[in-house]
C-alpha cells in the first residue's frame, strides 16, 4: 500500500505556514530585539523561505527539495535558541517542530509523489 503523497504535501504547507508565521511574529510582536532594527532581522530569518515558495505552492519538485534543505537551517537555529536562551524556549521549540515538519513533509512528498515522465 502506497501512502498518499497529498498527506505529506499539507505537513509541508502547515510546517511551512507556521514558520513563516511565527518568523513574522517572533521579532515583531513576541519578543522585540533592543539591538537590530526589525527590518533587518525579518530580511535576514524571513527571505530564505521566500526565495522557493512560489514552487512549492505548486508543487515543484525543485523547489520542493530546496524547501527542505533550507528548513534544516530553522532546525538548527531553533536547537541552538532553544539550547541556550530559556527566555524564548517556547518559541525555538516551536520553530524546531515547524521546520521538522517542512523537511519532512517535503521529503516524504518527494518520495511518494508520482514522477514526471
Amino acid at each position: 500500500m502506497k501512502p498518499n503523497a497529498s498527506y505529506f504535501y499539507a505537513t509541508a504547507l502547515t510546517g511551512f505556514f507556521g514558520l513563516f508565521a511565527l518568523l513574522m511574529l517572533w521579532p515583531t510582536v513576541l519578543v522585540p530585539s533592543s539591538q537590530f532594527p526589525v527590518a533587518l532581522v525579518l530580511l535576514a530569518t524571513v527571505t530564505p523561505l521566500l526565495i522557493p515558495m512560489r514552487g512549492l505552492l505548486a508543487r515543484h519538485r525543485k523547489s520542493c527539495t530546496w524547501m527542505g534543505y533550507i528548513s534544516l537551517f530553522y532546525f538548527i537555529h531553533g536547537s541552538t535558541e532553544a539550547y541556550s536562551n530559556g527566555d524564548e524556549r517556547l518559541y525555538a521549540v516551536l520553530e524546531v517542530i515547524f521546520s521538522l515538519m517542512l523537511f519532512l513533509g517535503t521529503t516524504l512528498y518527494l518520495r511518494f509523489a508520482t514522477k514526471p515522465d
